[in-house]
């Protein structure tokens, strides 16, 4: 037992320095749209026609038992650069396992955007995601505003947990 918790807290200080480490995330971030784009330009639609959207472009999950997720994203409005992003996440369940991913936030109105900015925003338990893979047809509706795209970069986890990801912007 304290094994496991050594090895949880270490991981967890990991992510949390690295996330720090990693300020300006704009570069990368637009490395991640063009990666969404390439792999299903079917996404397209959504990067036009969202009121505003936050991007991802590497987060860190793993657990064993207890976990967490970081990472630092870029905040899109109108196709340019307002703000940054630091999502963190802790999860508590039967979980095994580490990955990467990015993911995309995309805002449908104005509400949503101000609830995101305002730091208002959190997800309760896993959220839905839509995972993008190469050719795959979607056609998704946003959901109190939101809809959420993941692209996974790598890792294995098995995961049946619960808990939420929270999010801190700095508008520039």
């Amino acid at each position: 037992m304290k094994l496991k918790f050594t090895m949880i807290t270490l991981f967890l200080l990991a992510f949390s320095i690295s996330s720090y480490a990693q300020k300006d995330v704009s570069e990368k971030s637009a490395e991640a749209i063009n990666e969404f784009k390439e792999t299903n330009d079917k996404i397209n639609k959504y990067f036009s026609s969202a009121y505003a959207y936050a991007v991802f472009p590497s987060i860190g999950k793993g657990g064993l038992g207890v976990g967490g997720a970081a990472g630092n994203g870029t905040i899109y409005r109108g196709g340019s650069i307002v703000g940054d992003s630091k999502m963190s996440q802790i999860t508590i369940g039967f979980q095994a396992g580490g990955q990467a991913y990015s993911e995309i936030i995309f805002f449908e109105d104005n509400g949503a955007y101000d609830r995101f900015v305002g730091d208002k925003f959190e997800f309760a338990a896993q959220a839905t995601a839509v995972a993008v893979t190469a050719g795959v047809s979607f056609d998704v509706d946003y959901r109190d505003g939101i809809l959420i795209f993941t692209h996974a970069k790598g890792g294995l986890m098995y995961e049946a947990s619960v808990g939420g990801q929270k999010f801190k912007t700095e508008m520039r």
